[in-house]
């Protein structure tokens, strides 16, 4: 019965979700729901002392980048810098490459180490605009920005810096670069499948006539009568953001060690900050910044009539984005307090093959709670000293431990209840029914491509 009420409520939420409803209103409902018919009196401190807090925490950590991020993608937007890039991409590469350009921009941003959520914001502007100009449906971006920022970069191409990458070293003492060809051939196999997908959606959409839409929310603000710049000038800051964040992220250690402690005349005591846990948070909201400056000194004449109505379009959408995300973070932090999740992750020890047993539980548990890296986290500080003593005895090398688990927290973590992807959607200005179907078939192939991975394992040895 607690497996029940732990699976009721994360059903409650999808279907809440894809219909529509609010995730910051239903998610505290779906939690707290589960709580009470496992133990009525435990429902006020819950929701105070874990919902509360986990949102908060989320909150404190993660809205200036969210808030950044939606800034810089609204300058890009409005200063006609997505409409130059977009015009230079299709003189190179032609209408028929639209999407290709998208996966690749999306993935060269988060692979530099730009977080997903941003690249959402910097992206969408000129993904609006190519799909407009090579008539594809708009309900298709949300998709080709999931396969290029979700998918193989996040978690399966040796030495990505996203965070799925970086938390299955601290459990198998290996780097990000661990299983270099299983990653390659995990990147391939997303990427080639992937993009197979999305065209045989596009020439479907052809066949039946259907175009780019209208009567569209969110679209891209770009006046008509603006003289476009130069497109090297236009991408210099979604390059500088990659490479920025890549400075700032060796810079800041050097500059506060691992700890900081903060004495302002002021304050009663002193604040003393992780470093190394903030590194990377503090090196995008600076690279963020750098973006931001670019973009204005570049782009002012065309921003300046815009920016007051432009930034409150930017600060909403940044508040909801996390305000969505948040919530879903609360919620997962209570489901996986119930006995009936324990009780799954459980049953799951009893699966022999360590990786199947390790793919499946990661990919199972993140499922559940919505995020990758939750989940992720919750199984191997779980379970991670039992894969590495079956691996051991079956003579797996823990490199395959380790790209295995970042492969399979990028799996079925994408299910409509998830925060990235109520972001995507918010951002793009769609619906769950109107994109979410597409979606949920890259986080398909990208659940396959671990079992794959795992084979190619097992058929050849290679690492």
């Amino acid at each position: 019965m607690s497996v029940i009420i732990a699976l009721a409520a994360l059903t409650l939420l999808m279907v809440a979700a894809y219909r529509g409803y609010s995730v910051i209103l239903f998610a505290p409902i779906a939690a707290l729901g589960a709580v009470l018919l496992t133990d009525p009196s435990a429902v006020a401190p819950a929701f105070t002392g874990v919902f509360m807090e986990k949102m908060v925490g989320f909150i404190k950590l993660y809205f200036p980048v969210f808030l950044l991020g939606a800034v810089f993608g609204k300058l890009i937007e409005l200063s006609g810098f997505s409409r130059s890039i977009v015009a230079a991409a299709i003189r190179l590469l032609g209408t028929r490459q639209a999407m290709l350009v998208i996966v690749l921009v999306c993935a060269l941003l988060t692979y530099g180490g730009v977080s997903l959520f941003v690249v959402v914001f910097a992206v969408y502007p000129f993904a609006a605009e190519m799909f407009r100009q090579s008539n594809i449906p708009k309900r298709l971006i949300p998709a080709t920005i999931a396969l290029g920022a979700f998918s193989f970069t996040m978690d399966a191409l040796p030495g990505t810096p996203q965070i799925q990458n970086i938390i299955p070293s601290t459990f198998f003492n290996t780097t990000a670069w661990a299983a270099p060809w299983l990653g390659v051939i995990g990147t391939l196999f997303v990427f080639s499948i992937g993009m197979l997908f999305l065209q045989r959606q596009r020439n479907k959409a052809l066949r039946l006539g259907e175009g780019y839409g209208t009567e569209l929310r969110n679209e891209p603000e770009t006046a008509e009568d603006i003289k476009l710049p130069n497109p090297w000038i236009a991408v210099s800051p979604l390059l500088a953001v990659g490479i920025m964040n890549l400075l700032f992220t060796q810079w800041i250690p050097q500059w506060y060690g691992k700890t900081h402690s903060l004495a302002l005349p002021g304050m009663a005591a002193p604040v003393t900050s992780d470093v190394a846990k903030l590194t990377a948070i503090w090196a995008v909201q600076a690279a963020l910044l750098v973006g931001i400056v670019m973009v204005l000194l570049f782009g002012f004449r065309a921003i300046r009539s815009k920016l007051a109505e432009g930034s409150k379009s930017a600060v909403g959408g940044a508040l909801l984005a996390a305000m969505n995300t948040a919530s879903e973070y609360g919620f997962g932090a209570v489901i996986a307090s119930l006995p009936g999740f324990l009780v799954l992750a459980d049953w799951l020890k009893s699966i022999p093959n360590p990786l199947v047993n390790e793919a499946v539980t990661v990919t199972l548990l993140a499922g559940i709670t919505g995020s990758a890296s939750g989940g992720m986290s919750i199984a191997l500080a779980a379970m991670s000293q039992t894969f590495i003593n079956a691996a051991n005895a079956a003579n797996i090398p823990l490199e395959v431990l380790h790209r295995v688990a970042a492969m399979a927290s990028g799996g079925m973590d994408t299910l409509p209840h998830n925060g990235a992807v109520i972001t995507l959607l918010a951002v793009t200005g769609l619906t769950h029914r109107e994109a979410y179907k597409d979606i949920f078939c890259i986080t398909l192939i990208k659940t396959l491509a671990v079992f794959f991975v795992i084979g190619v394992f097992y058929a050849t040895g290679i690492v």
